[in-house]
């Protein structure tokens, strides 16, 4: 490593990385516990069109904070 680079790395999950990116736009939000918010429990696509994904991965949540948005749910499609 060069000397200007820092040797500590803080490791963010992928919903404080976008709590942190939203932050920097002046939006108030929180990310929470993967599997704790009931957005996450239920299917993703539905299941009766052969266009949509079968395999979804849950990134996790965001509780925006002072808009009409309560949350944001993190998907991954692949």
């Amino acid at each position: 490593m060069h000397d200007a680079e820092s040797d500590t790395f803080v490791y963010q999950t992928l919903p404080e990385k976008f709590s942190d990116m939203l932050k920097e736009i002046g939006v108030d939000s929180e990310s929470k516990e993967i599997g704790t918010d009931d957005v996450e429990k239920g299917d993703y696509y539905s299941r009766y069109f052969t266009q949509t994904a079968r395999m979804i991965t849950n990134r996790g949540c965001l509780d925006v904070k002072n808009t009409n948005i309560d949350v944001i749910q993190i998907i991954q499609k692949g």
